[in-house]
């Protein structure tokens, strides 16, 4: 696959303490190729927009504020509505995914093996932050409950990290405005046609405390179960 330039898709919802690291860690990531960075701030109460604003004068990166909040699919929808590059990154705000890792995540592009990359956390070889027994058991029944429908061997359904051709992502529709977009995306892709190439790449994890400002609860947990039905049994 030829690349001339990746687009990095980076929703933000009150990251104020973390979105200035981030920006610089995304804009100092060596990769060769241009990078178009685009930042969706789903209305955040902090001020999370006035830093982003700051690093808007850059001419690689457009900012878009949302003036509802309205969740993280929906934030990804505006972003990936805007994205002109030849492949594009989902990146969290919140400093738990390390932006170094790109050139790993972009590599079976540029060896012309796959269309989709997933960026698991339990794939081994790279650091983990040991954090929360059951938000870890959480993500892998949710990771095989998908698994079980789609069809696919997913090791780590709900990562942050995934990264798709820019013409197959944009081919899809996405509904979800919370964090249903991961199993939502998933069941899509794997159903898409001609058959996508889905790989994995293992990934760095440093995982943050609720009191560090991690936002995913139980509530979300079972809507995926609710997504992971609906969009693998009737809403394709």
């Amino acid at each position: 696959m030829n690349i001339a330039t990746i687009s990095i898709i980076i929703p933000c919802y009150n990251e104020s303490e973390t979105i200035d690291g981030l920006l610089s860690a995304v804009i100092n990531a060596q990769v060769p190729y241009q990078k178009e960075i685009i930042i969706v701030d789903d209305c955040s109460t902090d001020n999370s927009f006035e830093i982003i604003d700051h690093y808007s004068k850059n001419s690689a990166i457009k900012a878009f504020r949302h003036k509802q909040n309205q969740g993280k699919g929906a934030a990804l929808r505006t972003g990936i509505s805007h994205a002109t590059g030849d492949i594009i990154i989902i990146q969290d705000a919140d400093l738990e995914y390390d932006p170094n890792e790109y050139p790993n995540l972009i590599k079976p592009f540029e060896d012309g093996v796959a269309d989709v990359v997933y960026g698991s956390r339990f794939k081994g070889a790279q650091a983990e932050r040991i954090l929360y027994f059951w938000h870890s058991m959480g993500n892998k029944f949710l990771t095989l409950f998908s698994n079980m429908l789609t069809n696919l061997n997913l090791t780590d359904m709900e990562t942050c990290y995934k990264v798709f051709r820019r013409d197959v992502i944009q081919n899809i529709k996405i509904c979800e405005n919370r964090f249903g977009f991961e199993p939502e995306v998933t069941a899509k892709l794997a159903a898409y046609k001609p058959r996508l190439r889905i790989y994995e790449v293992g990934v760095s994890y440093y995982g943050r405390t609720y009191e560090e400002g991690k936002k995913i609860i139980w509530k979300d947990g079972v809507a995926a179960i609710w997504c992971i039905l609906k969009y693998n049994l009737w809403a394709r």
